[in-house]
């Protein structure tokens, strides 16, 4: 039986530092970081999608926290095809960056048809020395790849999906499909054989199931080492409004419970399973978390 290891999509949001669960004297960067990781053993660092990061950041991240403690660290955007702003690069990145999305055009300028050739090796490059001081000092528990909604299941995206592995060689990766395409009952099996082929976990996904976009809850453990799921509440406005929006919902034991077991099997065929709860609006996340934590104790090997 692995072991579960429950925590957050992240220790920074807003909400969360202005929730009062961080206590007087705990507030700052480090306070922070430490008071978390008294509490969980596993947290999901967000900041890495919006923002290029820097070898520094995981020096601190491992200096602050006890041996034994995990990162799953979010993809920078510009690798999964999204969206990307020139102040999310280094400064010495933004004219070839602004330069191809002059030369391209097109409603997503930075995108990943965007970010071929020298710079995309150069910004994989950077992040994967970013990455260097977890993974030597073993924290790093994944890298998560969360592909943007329009990257739907097609033999174009499945070799994009290819090119990114093969760049993360030796690398814990796991991979969340925004597009329901993926996870379609004709195309599900498809979708596990691929990523077991390529040795990455598949992201098991908890959201309201009313929407057109929904992801279905299913829970297919692809790697032997590692399998996650996350939490993004059941809001309706998922995809809309702002960001409380689409995050706002407490979980309640009931729809907590209904998990319970489906965790337990993974962990039958997982080293590792973790759960991050990305409901992050005040301190449900982290409220959640305690939840299942005390439900799963006694179970399995929670931690």
């Amino acid at each position: 039986m692995g072991d579960i290891l429950v925590g957050t999509c992240s220790w920074t949001d807003k909400a969360l530092v202005s929730s009062g669960w961080y206590p007087p004297g705990r507030r700052d960067a480090e306070g922070r970081l430490r008071h978390y990781a008294e509490r969980f053993p596993v947290v999901e660092v967000d900041s890495t999608y919006y923002g290029l990061p820097r070898p520094r950041n995981s020096e601190l991240w491992v200096e602050r926290t006890p041996p034994g403690f995990l990162f799953d660290v979010k993809a920078f955007s510009l690798l999964t095809g999204h969206p990307t702003r020139p102040e999310a690069v280094p400064a010495d990145l933004r004219p070839a960056l602004l330069r191809e999305a002059g030369l391209r055009g097109g409603a997503r300028p930075w995108g990943r048809r965007v970010a071929d050739g020298a710079l995309l090796d150069e910004v994989w490059a950077r992040f994967a020395e970013a990455l260097l001081p977890l993974r030597s000092a073993g924290r790093l528990g994944s890298v998560l790849f969360q592909f943007p909604p329009w990257f739907r299941a097609e033999t174009a995206t499945e070799a994009f999906l290819e090119q990114c592995r093969e760049r993360a060689r030796g690398w814990p990766v796991a991979v969340e499909f925004r597009h329901p395409s993926w996870w379609q009952e004709d195309r599900r099996e498809r979708t596990c054989a691929l990523l077991r082929g390529l040795g990455v976990a598949a992201v098991a996904v908890d959201m309201a199931q009313t929407l057109s976009v929904s992801i279905p809850p299913v829970a297919p453990v692809t790697a032997e080492e590692l399998a996650l799921v996350r939490f993004h509440g059941r809001s309706a406005a998922w995809g809309t409004g702002s960001k409380e929006d689409r995050f706002r919902h407490a979980y309640t034991a009931g729809e907590l419970a209904a998990w319970v077991p489906r965790l337990c099997r993974m962990a039958e065929r997982a080293g590792q399973v973790h759960v991050l709860f990305n409901n992050c609006c005040g301190d449900a996340a982290v409220r959640a978390a305690e939840c299942m934590e005390h439900m799963l104790a006694g179970r399995t090997a929670v931690r």
